[in-house]
């Protein structure tokens, strides 16, 4: 009964400290955000250098690091069960199996294209500067359009480099792979890098139609004129001018706040 209580206890904190407003639970979601930027540096700078003890020994802090954040969120979920099979918690699970496993030689090299789906965690980082960030509010698209690209830009390079270093001479590192991602994400094809064999062909499609729809995307929001998200209360229009007083769908009077400019 009492270690029943225990968890009860251990449950209610947690779910405060990921849900409340005090300054501590904010204190502590900055800190599980420090925790995902961090992750997502580890993953992109190792992933241009080759197998070391060092890097190994960091795979299992971070994955133990990891692994206590995907507990801790799953205990602190009113619904344990729903929040354990969500999609990006599958998603964390195979990250953290990723970053746990022993990586020994390039054998068990293909585990690291796993490790590049920790950066989808990112998502639930924006969730959480949606909340605490005026700055994210006011460029909630144009940041989320850079997530996009990037993390898709991070995945085919390493998708390109898992599958091409063994028998493609031209990928010999993940900066020859990210140079190739790039150029046909950008559809620029200079020809000294190419993907042969079918698997090789379709990569090079995915990379191309998908890139270059999120870069369009992009660059859409980039220069599309600045508006602020403010939903009106009657047809619920999302996007408005940031001087606008009415509605321009249905007219109703709006009360968009400003910094008092």
């Amino acid at each position: 009964m009492k270690g029943r209580t225990l968890r009860q206890r251990a449950a209610v904190e947690l779910h405060r400290l990921y849900w409340g407003r005090s300054e501590d639970a904010q204190r502590f979601r900055y800190g599980l955000l420090a925790l995902d930027i961090v992750t997502v540096l580890f993953i992109v700078v190792t992933s241009f250098l080759p197998p070391a003890g060092w890097i190994e020994v960091l795979d299992v802090v971070f994955g133990v690091a990891l692994l206590a954040e995907v507990v801790g969120r799953i205990a602190a979920s009113p619904r344990p069960w729903r929040e354990a099979l969500t999609p990006l918690t599958l998603v964390d699970y195979v990250a953290v199996i990723s970053f746990l496993a022993p990586i020994v030689g390039e054998g068990a090299g293909f585990l690291r294209v796993l490790r590049t789906l920790r950066l989808l965690h990112s998502y639930r980082t924006l969730a959480r500067l949606r909340t605490d960030s005026e700055f994210f509010r006011r460029y909630e698209e144009v940041i989320i359009a850079a997530v996009n690209l990037g993390v898709f830009i991070f995945i085919m390079t390493a998708v390109v480099f898992q599958t091409q270093h063994w028998t493609n001479p031209s990928i010999a590192n993940y900066a020859d792979a990210l140079y190739f991602t790039v150029t046909a994400l950008t559809t620029t094809g200079f020809g000294d890098i190419t993907l042969p064999g079918t698997t090789g062909r379709m990569i090079s499609v995915v990379i191309m139609i998908c890139g270059v729809t999120l870069f369009l995307r992009l660059a859409q929001v980039l220069f599309r004129p600045a508006k602020v998200r403010y939903p009106c209360p009657a047809c619920g229009l999302q996007r408005h001018e940031p001087d606008a007083v009415h509605c321009k769908a249905c007219g109703t009077l709006l009360n968009i706040p400003d910094e008092g400019d």
